[in-house]
């Protein structure tokens, strides 16, 4: 059975699944959000530095440069994700064009009001994560028109004209479409576009907060991570809901009110990645101390430190996990209970729901489990985790060490 399970993900499902990821829209998504990591890695920062406040009241208030990074996320990734579009497209002369229309649009949908003296006044909230679902929608409307527009040219291939000038003449029609689109929605009907797409997507952010649908959210990056295909490609589909629920924790938290969103990427940092996707520390600690095998102890000793730095790529691949049955079903196994006690410890309030931006994910536990929920019994959740993941892997790991030592022994015979 386990054999025609590995045959069906290596020869069908993966090639599937990397054919998507390789989509042009997809990937500019991926693109997209990678690109403005570092400004929310830079938010993460600022997060720490608060804490820091609370024991040097003489540091200055850094908040206002979280506000414009990770405050302004749905504004750069409005931007990106047509320039990317345009640049997978073989589009490059319209790269700049696509983002700005991209953000001009963007503005317009965000219902900003006119107010005495021809000032414009926008809602700071719908600039950050908040808004990345009104972003993605943006982005993705002006690259599909900007992309079937370049089908068309007022100029020949062998043209004379500069092609700056050709680019001005072939964009102006659909630029004129996409504002036209603004305009009509926007201003004649009168609709606050921001509001509309909050409420579309407002089903998935319910099922991804809802208890399986954060296990999911976990578990499925996992699965696919031991066949060989990157957690990213869920990406796309999950990270503008993790976004989005630490936005609202934020505001409510601001107003004094009492934080949900369990399903963030703080979380995960936190508590669910301990060693790398699939809370693999305990496997790496239990090759380097418990491991008989030489094998096993080589690599416990390679990954250790990559691994306490929440980077397995090397234990995945070295291992392997990747297509290892002895260590693929623990993983899959700790991919589900490890954030099933961690939703509904936080669920329960015993530990705090994190509220500030933390994306360091390369910070050791349990000093990433503090630092994200600005909570010390997060200390404690993050010890029992790793007892829990410890537990799960080791009879697995046991198997496969034995095995290991046996192939080292009869080859030892053999020479």
């Amino acid at each position: 059975m386990m054999d025609k399970v590995m045959t069906f993900m290596n020869d069908s499902f993966s090639p599937k699944v990397n054919k998507i990821t390789k989509n042009p829209w997809v990937s500019s998504i991926q693109d997209a959000v990678m690109t403005v990591l570092p400004l929310i890695l830079v938010g993460s920062l600022i997060t720490i530095v608060s804490l820091l406040k609370g024991l040097l009241p003489w540091l200055p208030d850094f908040s206002l440069i979280n506000t414009f990074t990770f405050g302004l996320l749905g504004l750069f990734v409005a931007f990106l994700v047509p320039y990317f579009i345009m640049e997978k497209k073989k589009l490059d002369n319209k790269k700049l064009i696509a983002g700005a229309t991209s953000l001009a649009l963007y503005l317009f949908l965000l219902s900003p009001v006119m107010i005495d003296g021809g000032k414009i006044q926008f809602i700071l909230d719908r600039f950050g994560a908040s808004g990345m679902f009104l972003s993605l929608v943006v982005g993705l409307f002006v690259g599909f028109v900007l992309v079937q527009f370049s089908k068309y040219s007022f100029f020949s291939k062998d043209s004379n004209i500069p092609d700056f000038i050709v680019v001005w003449f072939d964009t102006l029609i659909p630029i004129t479409l996409v504002m036209l689109a603004g305009w009509i929605i926007g201003v004649q009907a009168k609709i606050d576009f921001f509001d509309v797409i909050l409420a579309i997507f407002k089903p998935l952010s319910s099922i991804v907060q809802s208890y399986p649908g954060f296990v999911l959210s976990v578990f499925i990056p996992a699965f696919l991570y031991t066949f060989g295909i990157s957690g990213w490609v869920m990406m796309p589909v999950i990270y503008p809901v993790y976004l989005s629920g630490l936005a609202e924790n934020a505001q409510i938290a601001a107003s004094g009110g009492e934080p949900t969103n369990i399903a963030v990427m703080e979380t995960l940092y936190a508590f669910t990645s301990m060693g790398g996707i699939g809370t693999t520390l305990p496997l790496v600690i239990m090759m380097l101390f418990l491991g008989k095998s030489m094998r096993m102890k080589s690599i416990g000793r390679a990954t250790v430190v990559p691994s306490i730095f929440n980077i397995n790529e090397p234990l995945m691949f070295g291992a392997p996990i990747v297509f290892n049955p002895f260590l693929m079903i623990p993983m899959w196994i700790t991919a589900i209970v490890i954030p099933s006690i961690t939703y509904w410890v936080l669920k329960m309030g015993l530990v705090a729901i994190p509220t500030k931006t933390f994306m360091l994910w390369y910070i050791p536990m349990p000093i990433s489990s503090y630092l994200a929920t600005q909570d010390w019994k997060a200390i404690i959740l993050a010890i029992v985790l790793f007892v829990v993941a410890f537990m799960i892997f080791f009879p697995f790991f046991k198997a496969y060490d034995i095995q290991e030592q046996k192939r080292e022994l009869e080859m030892g015979d053999e020479e």
